[in-house]
């Protein structure tokens, strides 16, 4: 049987598929980032909207990769979270299974 990281791996060795990869991983990662702080802090999307004045829709749109973001609306987001709003640059590396990993 074949592995979604095992495929993903072998498409990652297509320039074209490796530059589309690293260019959505900053959304990936806000979206990812968002949903795991919003579940964290036990809030609904409905909740998070209310308490961040940011539409439903939006969060959706977030949580779902379907949009860009800016960075005053996640800085939002994260104060209606009760949390603080940290932007990282690492280093890329590359894991053990040849994925590269932040």
């Amino acid at each position: 049987m074949k592995t979604l990281n095992g495929y993903i791996e072998r498409q990652l060795e297509n320039p074209e598929f490796a530059a589309a990869w690293r260019e959505g991983e900053g959304e990936y990662q806000a979206m990812r980032a968002l949903v795991l702080a919003r579940i964290e802090s036990g809030l609904s999307q409905r909740e998070l909207s209310d308490r961040a004045g940011v539409p439903q829709k939006t969060i959706s749109l977030i949580e779902t990769a379907d949009t860009n973001t800016t960075v005053r609306t996640l800085s939002k987001l994260a104060q209606g979270m009760g949390k603080v709003l940290r932007i990282s640059f690492e280093d890329r590396r590359q894991g053990e299974n040849g994925m590269l990993e932040a």
